[in-house]
């Protein structure tokens, strides 16, 4: 790593540059970027989904956020680049702590939205340093064995799983943009175009994505920019004549087209300009548009799911929870043995999805993190930290899977041994708060940050927390990771809405010893609660999976707590017990045994 550091700041010699940005980011802000966007990972080590590095001719640092603060130290050389907090320490401070007046910063303006350029330009530029867009990412040139772009086929999205044709959907979401006297739209986020078109890909690891762009236009028809080689008869049948077909390469020359209307007369085109490229925003106004800067108008109804895709993610979660009991009695059976490791117990899991209908991969990689491996909130397992699971310890699961009809994401914490009575409290607590959450009742209109304190409250009472959201939107047969609904400090942007799907996941971590997370996915409903003088939603749980009662300390938990950990076992053995067999069905009556306080 240290030849390319040193490499790349020859390269900003040459061209002047007194510093470099360097995001996780490819140029559709995908969170799993294909392999030949990987060029923080390239530069620095870093494989997690989420961070950024900064280096100036002397200088570097990397920013990663709370789920990475353990795994960063682990992949990175810290002598080369200082970690940082992402949402904490500013990356304008860091610059101007090492940069002088007139100095030059360079980015690459397909890889940073204009919201965040913008955002990071003004402190800059009042200490006199400015920041350059550089068109050939110097990466690219340095990289001598970068992927080529795959070439993997584009699929219809069945109505049976969409619920809602494409045509719909375009002519909806035109009409939507003619009445706001906007010409078009233009769509850089991938999930958004899969959404809308009904299709998808496999470009990017675990999301079925397609790379492409899009320009949606207010009669509905549309122009999607994609490798054509990607496109069969069949996917051109399934868009039909409302969407044509463009090469990849042509977006920002078409995008510089979209500026004028008849006459001298200025289109006005929808950005997002929390997802959009600078480069693009620029194509638009050298074009002589009028951007107009709003949610990409795809995002909220794509959270929203309707019932076709309700109904999907419900009978996913279903084969996913039989696969997840099935991988739990044999865990149960082996784990005495001392010989199953992260990485037997990763391979095992997928082999149980494997044999489940409609499984099409995992949604991420798997978090197989015996005891202190437990504690890095986003570890990935390897052969260089692969632990057996044996002796006392608490083992931390957290998997997922893409199927046609829904995307599955939970975590499990089980005890091995004896568990410390340290470690039962922390996990009842994160319990207490996972159930909290899951029985919450709150009026319509409310955001996710609202509801976030009720999943800490239990920890924050001793003085303890933990650092990630507390809960994230989760797409179907989309990203396991989908905005523009969270449950987090920072979720305030947008109400959680009936048919938005996220997690519920508090947990507690102690550095070097465990970690302890607690991970069901809910559906946003309606309340319809008898009495209620305005209008209320509430949470529908739709993981059904054991919960180790071995680490619950019942003297803790109120008796609503237990009755509602009773029942939610009670419906984990009535949904899947028609699927298991002889020795399986005799582990789940054990392990969904209710809960009494002796």
């Amino acid at each position: 790593m240290r030849n390319r550091l040193l490499a790349l700041r020859q390269s900003l010699r040459e061209l002047d540059l007194c510093g470099f940005i360097i995001p996780h980011a490819d140029e559709h802000q995908c969170e799993y970027t294909p392999e030949r966007a990987r060029r923080l990972t390239w530069l620095t080590g870093f494989a997690g989904s989420a961070g950024l590095s900064a280096i100036t001719l002397n200088q570097g640092a990397i920013y990663v956020d709370g789920r990475y603060t353990l795994q960063v130290k682990n992949q990175v050389d810290v002598h080369d680049f200082e970690p940082l907090k992402l949402h904490e320490d500013k990356l304008e401070e860091w610059f101007l702590s090492g940069l002088e007046q007139g100095c030059r910063v360079g980015y690459d303006p397909m890889l940073h939205t204009q919201g965040w350029i913008e955002k990071l330009s003004k402190p800059l530029a009042d200490a006199g340093i400015e920041l350059v867009p550089v068109v050939s990412n110097p990466i690219d040139g340095l990289w001598a064995d970068r992927p080529e772009s795959l070439k993997k086929p584009v699929f219809p999205q069945p109505l049976e799983f969409s619920g809602e044709k494409s045509r719909h959907k375009r002519a909806r979401l035109g009409a939507e943009l003619k009445a706001d006297n906007l010409k078009a739209a233009v769509l850089t986020s991938l999930d958004s175009i899969a959404w809308l078109l009904n299709i998808r890909g496999s470009d990017v690891d675990h999301s079925p994505l397609v790379l492409g762009y899009l320009i949606l236009k207010n009669t509905g028809k549309a122009d999607f920019f994609v490798d054509e080689d990607k496109i069969s008869d069949e996917v051109r049948t399934h868009l039909g004549a409302g969407v044509s077909i463009k090469p990849y390469a042509n977006f920002l020359a078409a995008v510089k087209k979209l500026g004028r209307g008849k006459g001298k007369t200025k289109n006005r085109i929808l950005l997002d300009p929390k997802q959009a490229p600078v480069a693009v925003r620029e194509a638009l106004c050298q074009g002589g548009a009028e951007v107009v800067e709003k949610q990409d108008p795809c995002q909220l109804p794509k959270a929203c799911k309707n019932e076709t895709e309700l109904n999907g993610m419900r009978a996913a979660h279903i084969r996913d929870g039989v696969a997840m009991c099935k991988f739990l009695f044999w865990f149960e059976e082996n784990v005495a043995s001392g010989e199953i490791d992260e990485l037997v117990a990763t391979d095992v899991l997928l082999k149980f999805r494997q044999n489940q209908a409609n499984f099409r991969g995992l949604s991420f990689d798997t978090i197989s993190g015996a005891g202190p491996n437990g504690a890095i909130v986003h570890y990935r397992s390897s052969p260089e930290t692969n632990r057996r699971i044996k002796g006392n310890m608490l083992y931390l699961l957290d998997s997922g899977g893409q199927y046609l009809d829904g995307t599955t994401d939970l975590t499990r914490t089980l005890a091995i041994g004896k568990p410390t009575e340290e470690q039962r409290d922390r996990y009842t607590r994160v319990l207490k708060g996972h159930i909290a959450l899951a029985q919450a009742r709150f009026p319509v209109g409310r955001s996710g940050a609202h509801l976030d304190v009720l999943a800490r409250k239990p920890l924050w009472d001793v003085g303890l927390d933990y650092d990630h959201g507390t809960g994230h939107g989760v797409g179907c047969y989309l990203g396991v990771h989908e905005g523009p609904q969270s449950i987090s400090r920072m979720g305030f942007e947008v109400s959680l809405q009936p048919g938005m799907v996220l997690s519920n996941e508090p947990g507690f971590y102690k550095a070097g010893e465990y970690g302890i997370r607690i991970e069901n996915l809910m559906i946003v409903r309606p309340s319809h609660f008898e009495g209620e003088d305005r209008p209320m939603n509430i949470f529908e749980t739709i993981t059904f999976v054991p919960i180790d009662t071995r680490l619950v300390n019942a003297h803790m938990m109120s008796s609503a707590e237990i009755t509602w950990l009773n029942i939610y076992h009670a419906q984990v053995r009535e949904k899947i017990s028609p699927y298991l067999e002889d020795s399986e069905l005799d582990w789940l009556v054990r392990a969904t045994q209710s809960v009494m306080v002796i």
